[in-house]
């Protein structure tokens, strides 16, 4: 098979390098003589380096990279205004002209994919020496950041490494196979890897543990587990990143950015970098509330966890719990909260009051943290090795991170027993952070746990829907029209 690769003209626009992909254009792109006056200074490759980092914020209210987000779309919450398309996707069903989600993150990704192959193809010509090697390093991972999106949502994509200013509009590309994208994903994370400093996250930039986390999760996708857990271990023997002693503290400004434990996130600083809509008005602001719990996932919480109340809100919850109200008692029923579901508390500034439209926003998407490197190391080994001491010793320190203080796991489980200890772990300690979906459809789960699932026990014949094609979404329609008849679908659409 074979599709047309289409890039809206590359610009550089106050400090920033803007990408897009779309079109079909019947001339070869005017913007190819940006490349004579610019890529000339260190200003220049500073800017275009900005440009990339850009790719990762919203163009609009919901995108994304925001995690919490993704979690709406699996068994752990609920978004009853459709956020990101994801009620659409589960109750009426994935299709090639769904909306949101279903269509950004392939656009989105090769807009961000198509500014990557510009920089390195060019940031040679303005900068050079260690300088060059970080950039290129930054570059690196985003480009495989962004493939790794595509790769486990999409399946089989084209493949694209060249500057897009270089290829003809007209031309002709086949498709890959995951693999290959795989592959190129494991590719770019080693370069990123050699050439990021192996220094602490704090600036919003990659480091190298970023890139070798992404990695980690990129190995865990691909079964690939001796490997997997052979990284993580590196990360975590590097002693650079550790637990945040304040579970809650991940999650909110200032505590954020003072974190041992976050190694990638997407900042944000108000006024000049800020939400679109606040993050806070859509979690518990009035007329939202779209990320509500679900009682399976409430049930999922063992007796005394307190990350259950350090995520959501209670019926009863007041200023002492964090309710946000100053003359309202948590209620159910009450104000965009659904009966049968939780409103998030997780993601929430606890030091909001009476929340409303005019709230700023500017909490940090956190998209890695150390304790997942842990989980993951954990799952990896046991699924290597089996649950040796080394297993337990990352389990049970995630557990017992001070505030959460949860008893270690017990002694002589086997490893299906341990892998179930594992997947609960994971659910509890990332809920709502993005990570639900895309481990269920990694494990070979999502069908039994997502086809059928009843999201509110309150209204039992409301079903969701998660069919065995969903493994790979369906390509946007508008993709398929504008190369029919070479681009074709992802099979069963």
């Amino acid at each position: 098979m074979k599709t047309y690769i289409k890039y809206i003209i590359p610009t550089l626009i106050i400090g920033a390098v803007c990408f897009a992909s779309c079109k079909k254009l019947d001339l070869d792109p005017p913007g190819k003589l940006s490349t004579t006056i610019f890529w000339k200074t260190e200003a220049d490759a500073n800017l275009a380096l900005t440009g990339l980092y850009g790719t990762l914020y919203a163009t609009g209210d919901v995108y994304h990279n925001g995690p919490f987000w993704w979690d709406n779309f699996s068994d752990n919450s609920y978004s009853q205004h459709n956020l990101g398309g994801a009620q659409d996707a589960l109750i009426s069903g994935l299709s090639p002209n769904s909306g949101n989600f279903a269509s950004s993150v392939y656009s989105a990704s090769y807009v961000a994919i198509a500014a990557t192959n510009t920089f390195l193809a060019n940031i040679g010509k303005a900068i050079s020496g260690e300088k060059l090697k970080n950039y290129k390093g930054e570059a690196f991972f985003l480009r495989a950041f962004n493939y790794f999106w595509l790769a486990q949502t999409y399946g089989n994509i084209p493949l694209v490494t060249e500057d897009p200013l270089s290829i003809s509009f007209k031309s002709t590309r086949e498709k890959s196979p995951r693999a290959d994208i795989l592959k190129q994903i494991q590719q770019d994370l080693d370069s990123a890897i050699a050439y990021l400093p192996n220094v602490k996250f704090n600036n919003g930039h990659a480091v190298k543990a970023t890139a070798m986390g992404y990695k980690v999760r990129a190995l865990l996708f691909e079964k690939r587990y001796p490997e997997a857990a052979a990284m993580a271990k590196t990360i975590i023997t590097d002693g650079l990143f550790s637990l945040n002693s304040s579970y809650p503290g991940n999650f909110y400004k200032p505590d954020q950015r003072s974190s041992p434990e976050i190694m990638f996130s997407v900042q944000f600083q108000a006024p000049a970098i800020k939400h679109p809509r606040a993050l806070d008005v859509f979690l518990i602001g009035p007329g939202w509330k779209d990320v509500q719990g679900t009682q399976d996932l409430i049930n999922e919480y063992e007796t005394g966890d307190p990350r259950k109340t350090m995520t959501f809100f209670f019926p009863g919850d007041t200023r002492t719990q964090g309710w946000p109200y100053t003359t309202t008692v948590a209620t159910p029923g009450v104000n965009e909260w659904v009966n049968g579901f939780y409103p998030a508390k997780k993601w929430v500034d606890p030091k909001l009051t009476d929340p409303s439209e005019s709230v700023i926003g500017d909490q940090d998407y956190v998209l890695l943290r150390y304790a997942d490197i842990k989980l993951m190391y954990a799952e990896a080994q046991n699924e290597a090795t089996g649950p040796d001491a080394s297993v337990y010793k990352e389990v049970n320190e995630v557990r017992a991170r001070p505030g959460v203080n949860m008893p270690p796991l017990p002694a002589g489980l086997n490893q299906a027993d341990m892998r179930e200890r594992i997947r609960h772990e994971r659910r509890v300690e990332l809920a709502l952070e993005g990570s639900r979906y895309f481990d269920l459809r990694r494990w070979g789960i999502a069908k039994q746990k997502l086809n059928g699932f009843v999201q509110n026990p309150l209204t039992p014949n409301v079903k969701t829907i998660y069919k065995d094609n969903y493994e790979f979404w369906p390509i946007p329609q508008t993709e398929i029209d504008r190369n029919a008849p070479v681009l074709q679908q992802n099979l069963d659409y």
